[in-house]
């Protein structure tokens, strides 16, 4: 039952993840950079640092809890992932919410499982490791087809077709993007490994292991803050955008902060439900360490939904459809695998 919670309080995280860039549609008279910028202010800073609080010891403080070891790694882990973070956000922009969250979650699912249990020393070929490696597989896989039904779709329809679902497609950049995003974003599940100190001081001072780990998020996401921060900020200053942040008027500018905060809020309750998940999982070694795995391809599925109902495959041939519908179910037995080899 333990199990089945956890998987269940993880894919709510990752409902509201996958739902997270929906809001972009709403933002007004905003460049990219100038949207980018500030919903991170709410998805990296804001909404993390609340969650952290709950993660805070009786009678201590952030900055206690941060000394117990491993701070200054996550935070440097979130800088990279940072670049991942931002890669991530241009492949919506060039491959649109389905193809381009697909390609960079997949990649990240892949790296972010596999990096902890190497650099832990797990043989990946024998026992938990293998599963894991297994599981990988089988996720990389499902991946590899709802690509293939991206470059169907690509394929079959006119430019104007393409413009039309998404703006600024451009595939061959969208999939590099993409590609690299995947990698990058993967440093994220190694700056909260590194924080495992502050998460097990946590524990140890008496914070349930919901909350526990959620310290550790808000210094990964604070790293990845100032990657996202500086690149947006110099596309401010080499686009002349910065003036659209107050130039709007006040209707506007209330109209777009909201939406920044839901997709700011929406983003953040992926990593706070894998917190929360993992927490259940704790009697499976196997399903606990495939977590991140788990979290990437839900995440993947359901922008794919997102991604139907922004009519984004519009156009796309049956046999395109049939293909990503393929790729999804692969995905998930990916889940259903790992988790009946844990039963």
């Amino acid at each position: 039952m333990n199990t089945l919670i956890g998987l269940f309080i993880i894919a709510i995280g990752s409902f509201g993840q996958s739902s997270s860039y929906v809001p972009i549609n709403k933002v007004k008279q905003w460049s990219w950079e100038n949207f980018w910028l500030v919903q991170g202010v709410f998805a990296w800073l804001v909404f993390p640092f609340l969650g952290a609080l709950l993660g805070v010891p009786a009678g201590s403080d952030l900055f206690q809890l941060w000394a117990s070891g491993g701070a200054l790694p996550s935070i440097i882990y979130g800088v990279l992932w940072g670049v991942g973070g931002l890669t991530f956000g241009l492949s919506m922009r060039y491959l649109g919410v389905a193809l381009g969250q697909s390609i960079a979650l997949g990649t990240c699912a892949g790296f972010g499982t596999l990096f902890p249990a190497i650099f832990s020393g797990k043989d990946l070929f024998q026992g938990e490791g293998l599963m894991l490696l297994i599981g990988v597989c089988i996720t990389l896989a499902g991946i590899a087809i709802i690509g293939y039904a991206g470059s169907l779709r690509s394929k079959n329809m006119t430019e104007e077709e393409r413009k039309a679902a998404v703006k600024d497609f451009a595939l061959t950049k969208g999939l590099l993007v993409a590609l690299l995003a995947g990698v990058m974003s993967a440093c994220f599940a190694l700056g909260l490994e590194a924080g495992t100190p502050i998460k097990e001081a946590a524990i140890s001072a008496g914070v349930e292991g919901l909350y526990a780990g959620l310290p550790v998020i808000f210094l990964v996401t604070f790293g990845g803050f100032m990657t996202n921060a500086a690149y947006c900020l110099q596309q401010n200053i080499k686009n002349k955008t910065g003036k659209e942040y107050f130039s709007v008027s006040r209707s506007t500018w209330i109209n777009n902060v909201l939406f920044c905060a839901l997709a700011g809020g929406l983003w953040y309750s992926q990593f706070f439900g894998l917190e929360m998940g993992k927490s259940f999982l704790e009697e499976s070694p196997v399903l606990l360490a495939f977590s991140w795995s788990i979290l990437m391809s839900l995440n993947v599925t359901f922008s794919n939904v997102w991604g139907m109902i922004l009519k984004e495959w519009k156009g796309a041939n049956k046999l395109t459809i049939m293909v990503l519908l393929s790729g999804l179910v692969v995905l998930v037995s990916s889940i259903i695998v790992v988790a009946m080899a844990q039963a």
